[in-house]
């Protein structure tokens, strides 16, 4: 059946102001990173971008070597893209990365002007875009002048491959001076997608104020903690849940006594866990947006309910503080 937007998808969904900049995202974006590779069923992963889009979720983002095997995330985002979104592309924002390993030889990660706009035209290839919306440098490399890198990005928005360009998981001081030199080429960056929530606090010292005083935008990722800030884990590790099978969460890292304690603040505001979570990770203003993934229909919508919770009151703030710092994950 052809896919046919709900007229009402403006409704449903505050947009923010990225930085200073004229762009405003949705403050619930849809990640790709799991769940959109060649790994799961095709039909599920257009329902959920179908459901996304129709609850106002402009936003999606990418990586070159997100899904299992590398690239097939935006593969099968492509052909989604062209089966059932054509006729929309101009209400998306869609992004991608480049900087973790992707190819073998020395030209396959990292930021290298090489690797960095070979990637963007792989991912626009397998995707097949003329464009991306931000176009990111996705970690920084400590053995190439920043320089260069920045430099590519300014190539990449010049070139119109990309509309904007961003940064992800660089530090503070890091921030600052990329921001320095996108300045002065004349291609201002426009947001940085770094790790956090309740647990993992790192930009709070510093790179929130960075952020703010280079004009950027923040879109986080990891709000939910890779799931340990969800009714996931409260009464243990399911076969089938991500710290059971995936390499990026272990076991060993939950503390179902803080998601319990945790669990039990969000019921008093009549949001599930993982609602309070994103409602809480976005609280600060120079908070742009909350990167979210989903394996269901069902935890989208659960997940982009947090739009509609109540502010927070400086007593929660304060419980949600006494539980999370003698237990904070503290870094990134």
């Amino acid at each position: 059946m052809t896919y046919q937007a709900d007229e009402r998808r403006y409704e449903r969904q505050p947009y923010n102001r990225s930085g200073r900049s004229g762009l405003k995202l949705p403050a619930v974006s849809l990640g790709l990173w799991h769940n959109f590779g060649d790994n799961r069923p095709i039909e599920n992963s257009r329902a959920i971008l179908r459901r996304a889009f129709d609850l106002g979720v402009t936003h999606f983002d990418l990586a070159n070597n997100y899904g299992v095997p590398y690239g097939s995330a935006e593969r099968n985002f492509g052909r989604i893209l062209r089966e059932d979104f054509a006729a929309y592309r101009d209400e998306l924002v869609i992004s991608t990365k480049a900087g973790y390993d992707m190819w073998p030889g020395p030209y396959g990660e990292w930021g290298s002007r090489k690797y960095v706009l070979s990637s963007l035209d792989q991912s626009l290839k397998r995707m097949g875009l003329e464009y991306v919306d931000i176009f990111y440098s996705h970690r920084p490399d400590p053995e190439t002048p920043l320089e260069e890198t920045m430099g590519a990005l300014d190539r990449a928005v010049r070139s119109g491959k990309a509309l904007y360009a961003g940064v992800s998981n660089y530090s503070p001081e890091q921030t600052a001076q990329a921001a320095r030199i996108m300045r002065e080429l004349g291609t201002p960056l426009l947001i940085h997608q770094p790790s956090y929530s309740m647990i993992n606090r790192w930009i709070e010292d510093g790179l929130l104020d960075t952020l703010e005083e280079a004009g950027m935008g923040c879109i986080v990722f990891s709000p939910l903690a890779q799931g340990l800030l969800t009714d996931r884990y409260l009464q243990g590790v399911p076969e089938d849940s991500r710290a059971a099978t995936s390499r990026f969460l272990s076991s060993d890292r939950i503390d179902r006594e803080l998601a319990r304690d945790l669990d039990e603040i969000a019921r008093t505001r009549g949001q599930t866990l993982a609602q309070m979570a994103l409602s809480w990770a976005m609280r600060d203003p120079r908070v742009t947006s909350v990167l979210i993934g989903a394996s269901s229909v069902k935890q989208l919508e659960d997940n982009v309910a947090c739009v509609d919770g109540p502010a927070f009151t400086e007593d929660e703030l304060a419980a949600i503080d006494k539980v999370t710092e003698l237990r904070s994950a503290g870094g990134r």
